[in-house]
């Protein structure tokens, strides 16, 4: 291959850039393990759903990356910095918002508040700022209700202005925490395809009990019980589940390469 050539495959090849990284991370409370050894690595444009039964850690997981919890051994990356440095770059919704639903703000100001990470304390939001709300809040399908009290709204509608205000910041990272516990169906078809196009531009992680619409959308899956089940892949063996799960579960293959649970 002579240098032009070489130069020209450089050119064409998109450098993946690790976004996320643990390694041999624990973290306890009182002297309970709540995470053990947790070795993770997530780049660019991934795609992880993260399942496991309720205790397993999974919310710890995320606050971990958030820098919200310390871990007691092991060392965590977000972009190489740290993650109180990288938080930044990560857009969160938690799996419960809790506000003052007779607070007289908004859907549109809920989600504006996203923008005052970018230095707008004490500050009018400008055009960019109004104009990237109104951007998210199309894609969620929320704009028709931006002028509507939150706590008028329901529970799935809340929800999606929560997404929404995630997006506002630009993230390069996602973290969703079982963020259509109170969606409908259909709506909840229509946000992972939303989801499938905001890969695109960052990498999302999604903990979920969903096991079989995560099967469809996302690109790799992994299993969280204090221990993490994960290859890198969409593949999860039963072993790995009963590990999980701790005890028998059924697996199901239809397709290709879908994966569908039987109901735990």
């Amino acid at each position: 291959m002579n240098l032009d050539n070489k130069n020209q495959k450089n050119k064409n090849q998109e450098t993946i850039i690790e976004v996320i990284n643990l390694k041999n991370v624990w973290v306890d409370y009182d002297d309970i393990v709540v995470l053990e050894d947790i070795n993770l690595s997530i780049y660019q444009h991934e795609f992880l759903g993260i399942i496991g039964p309720n205790g397993g850690g999974k919310t710890t997981l995320l606050k971990v990356v958030l820098g919200l919890v310390q871990p007691s051994k092991g060392e965590v990356n977000i972009l190489g910095v740290k993650p109180e440095e990288g938080r930044g770059y990560v857009g969160y919704v938690p799996q419960h918002c809790l506000f003052d639903r007779g607070f007289p703000i908004s859907v549109w100001e809920v989600v504006l508040t996203g923008r005052l990470g970018k230095g707008k304390y004490y500050k009018a939001y400008n055009k960019v700022d109004k104009q990237k709300a109104q951007d998210v809040l199309d894609l969620v399908g929320m704009s028709e209700f931006k002028g509507k009290q939150i706590g008028k709204l329901s529970e799935g509608q809340q929800k999606r202005v929560f997404i929404a205000r995630a997006l506002v910041t630009d993230p390069k990272i996602l973290l969703l925490d079982e963020p259509l516990a109170s969606i409908d169906t259909p709506l909840q078809t229509e946000f992972y395809e939303i989801l499938d196009k905001l890969k695109e531009k960052m990498a999302i992680i999604l903990v979920t009990h969903d096991l079989s619409a995560v099967s469809v959308y996302v690109d790799k899956i992994a299993c969280l019980n204090r221990r993490l089940f994960y290859h890198n892949s969409k593949e999860i063996s039963v072993k790995d589940l009963e590990e999980t799960y701790r005890c028998p579960v059924d697996l199901i293959a239809h397709g290709i390469p879908h994966r569908v649970l039987k109901k735990h």
